[in-house]
């Protein structure tokens, strides 16, 4: 049976895996009431978990190292409460060739080596090179809904990567090509990175440390 997260943990675990972002994204992450996520990140402020910040006209809460330390304590608690450490490792050990596959496409999107330059900026002026880029996209597509439901079979916070990543992938596919790698929209490379981070926070494992 798949288990729901208290709202508390979810406010915590969203600022986790956007990074930084202000109150209506974080509350859309999960699907929380805005009221109620303004006053989870209040209380959490007051613990310093958390602290807000604005720059260039723009706000957003971050992660502390004292709360990415309790998002890491929460998400290990509720992990070994549901009995699903086992199954989320086996997941990121079948999740890393796929993220290898990822990256390497990610940077064949934005560069396109020349005889006189091998970090050429990829300007998309060759249809072929894009729809190998796209084409092995699709694949990780493919690759990716029996992991999302293997995950979502353990926490529910786990599901919707794999629509996600559909959609985005839709739309670079329609000629829409910042939905492949861009930040500021939910596309193929957002989709995956807060999937990574997901995996990792909720393994208690660090990124730089991966083989």
């Amino acid at each position: 049976m798949t288990r729901d997260s208290s709202p508390g943990l979810l406010v915590l675990h969203s600022v986790r895996i956007t990074g930084f972002a202000d109150t209506p994204v974080i509350a859309h992450r999960y699907g929380l009431d805005a009221a109620e996520t303004e006053e989870v990140l209040r209380d959490a402020e007051a613990w310093g978990w958390v602290e807000h910040t604005a720059f260039a006209g723009t706000g957003g809460w971050s992660l502390t190292e004292l709360g990415r330390a309790e998002n890491e304590r929460r998400l290990a608690a509720e992990l070994a409460r549901v009995g699903g450490t086992d199954e989320v490792r086996d997941v990121y050990r079948e999740f890393l060739p796929l993220n290898a596959l990822l990256l390497r496409a990610c940077t064949d999107w934005q560069l396109r080596p020349t005889a006189g330059d091998r970090l050429a900026v990829n300007d998309h002026s060759d249809p072929a090179w894009d729809a190998r880029v796209l084409y092995e996209l699709a694949g990780i597509d493919r690759a990716l809904p029996p992991l999302a439901d293997r995950l979502g079979d353990v926490l529910a916070r786990f599901r919707g990567y794999d629509t996600r990543f559909t959609t985005a992938l839709a739309r670079a596919r329609a000629g829409e090509g910042a939905w492949v790698d861009r930040t500021d929209v939910d596309s193929c490379h957002r989709v995956w990175f807060e999937l990574h981070e997901d995996l990792i926070a909720t393994l208690g494992l660090d990124r730089h440390a991966e083989p």
